[in-house]
């Protein structure tokens, strides 16, 4: 078996890499580069800890013109980056990436890293989103390309003991993109870094 795993230097991405290849799955790892702001701070890291932990060398797709168009918290400095954090479209086009990736070599499954659907904020994060969008993308390519969620029973305090357990390290999390977590976006919250409480 084969996937194709959307990659962001984050704990979660990294996890199920580290999960695929215990199984014995072959993973080809693909970081996209939407526009948003921590894209430089992601790709780099992300090379590092796949290297660092003996993972394939991720590809990188740049569609970076989406978010100079599609301004969210996570895109633009001009907004809040937890208040304003909904990037409308965004997992739809890492899902259709990814599958037009996996279409091209030959592997017949994509995995998104999102956690347990008590967790989620936005509608692109639930299950009815997910097989709407395997549907989609069947119909799009004539080829069925499975959406996989390995961590949808997870919170993220199971990730973070998981990750623990597999000896992961050095991953990047933060929304912002700066060198030390900013404290303030959804994903520095998660990891119980907020500033103030």
């Amino acid at each position: 078996m084969s996937l194709v795993n959307l990659v962001s230097g984050g704990l979660d991405s990294t996890l199920i890499g580290v999960m695929a290849r215990e199984e014995g799955v072959e993973v080809y790892p693909l970081f996209i580069d939407y526009g948003q702001r921590a894209a430089r701070k992601e790709w780099d890291t992300c090379q590092r800890v796949h290297a660092q932990l003996g993972l394939p060398t991720p590809t990188r797709m740049d569609v970076s013109g989406f978010g100079r168009v599609i301004h969210s918290g996570l895109t633009s400095t001009s907004l809040d980056v937890k208040e304003d954090a909904f990037t409308p479209g965004r997992n739809l086009m890492f899902l259709l990436m990814g599958s037009a990736y996996a279409y091209q070599v030959g592997a017949p499954t994509v995995s998104i890293g999102l956690l347990a659907e008590r967790f989620s904020l936005f509608p692109d994060q639930r299950s009815e989103f997910l097989a709407q969008a395997e549907r989609a993308i069947e119909a799009a390519l004539g080829r069925r390309i499975r959406v996989v969620t390995p961590l949808a029973e997870f919170s993220k305090a199971d990730v973070i003991k998981l990750a623990q357990e597999k000896g992961i390290s050095g991953t990047y999390s933060c929304h912002m993109g700066g060198g030390e977590p900013c404290g303030h976006c959804i994903s520095c919250l998660e990891f119980g870094l907020g500033k103030g409480g």
